[in-house]
């Protein structure tokens, strides 16, 4: 008795010693400077926490694309990421609400207002979901880059253009402008504009930049289509496994480099944007009175997703902080 009550004390001992691996993916590439604050919240909370937490993150979609790496993290491959979009409504659809269309224009810090005071209600969300949130990244504000001009909204219909496979957001957004949607996986805009599947893609500048659309469009509509964010998640099966001192650690640490990896994200944005002009991309403003028209498709999109896709809860909060 004596020597099995030892040998599970020894195990225990063995047990809480160990530490825990969190393996994570994003499509973020490497050498950015999102991919540098990672790297440093990474060494931090390793040494923080006396290597008893360790990531493991895998850069540049290297586990695929979004809907692979929640495919992972569901059955347990992975142990989490970084989602955005679609993916992250595939885990909390009320979250999409602050990507509505127009919802903000240019107007990046009313957007992270919105976000932030509606955190508490996306966390609890995806916790009834399986995951626990790091926190909200604002990726940047969306522009549409095209192959062909479009000098107003009017004149977007038929435009074919990218979409994420299973957007519901998007899809409705383009139904609402009169877009041909050509549902495609992330990897696969850049051949398709290349051959004209495509003639439109959406993203934030710096995005465009990394995955090299420019090369491929001749214009940007210097007219924000939605503000997007992302979301650092870990399975909360696997978070359980980290201890609660370590937890608190952890969040206050990633709570700090997801501050500064926003302050960053607006600053590279902005870069981002000069650079595509000084590569010859041409800038194409909408006049005002499309603001109205703006609105209104809003206004259909929200009655297309009221109820499926997004609970009333959540519209009236946005509606009334915005």
């Amino acid at each position: 008795m004596k020597i099995l009550t030892l040998f599970l004390f020894l195990t225990s001992v063995s047990q809480s010693s160990h530490a825990v691996k969190l393996k994570l993916a994003t499509l973020v590439p490497k050498g950015t400077s999102w991919a540098k604050t990672l790297k440093e919240m990474s060494d931090e909370i390793k040494k923080q926490t006396d290597g008893k937490v360790k990531f493991q993150i895998y850069y540049g979609g290297v586990q695929g694309d979004e809907p692979d790496v929640l495919r992972k993290t569901r059955v347990g491959q992975l142990h989490g990421g970084i989602f955005t979009g679609k993916t992250l409504g595939d885990i909390s659809s009320d979250v999409r609400a602050i990507e509505l269309p127009f919802n903000f224009y240019h107007d990046e810090k009313k957007a992270m207002k919105v976000l932030d005071a509606n955190t508490p209600y996306f966390n609890q969300k995806l916790k009834e979901n399986g995951f626990i949130n790091l926190g909200f990244y604002g990726i940047g504000k969306v522009y549409v880059v095209s192959t062909k001009k479009i000098q107003n909204i009017e004149q977007m219909k038929g435009t074919k253009m990218w979409a994420w496979e299973g957007d519901k957001v998007i899809q409705a957004m383009m139904e609402s402008l009169g877009l041909v949607s050509v549902p495609l996986a992330l990897p696969d805009v850049m051949s398709s504009l290349s051959t004209g599947m495509v003639e439109s893609a959406y993203a934030p500048p710096l995005a465009i930049l990394a995955l090299q659309w420019q090369s491929k469009v001749k214009y940007l509509i210097d007219f924000p289509t939605a503000y997007t964010i992302g979301s650092l998640l870990i399975a909360e099966k696997r978070w359980s496994k980290v201890k609660p001192e370590h937890q608190k650690i952890v969040r206050e640490i990633a709570s700090k480099y997801v501050a500064k990896a926003n302050e960053e994200a607006i600053k590279d944005n902005n870069k981002s944007l000069e650079e595509l002009k000084s590569m010859g991309v041409e800038f194409i403003k909408f006049d005002d009175k499309d603001l109205a028209k703006a609105e209104k498709i809003r206004e259909q999109v929200i009655n297309k997703l009221k109820g499926s896709v997004l609970s009333q809860n959540i519209l009236t909060k946005v509606e009334q902080a915005r």
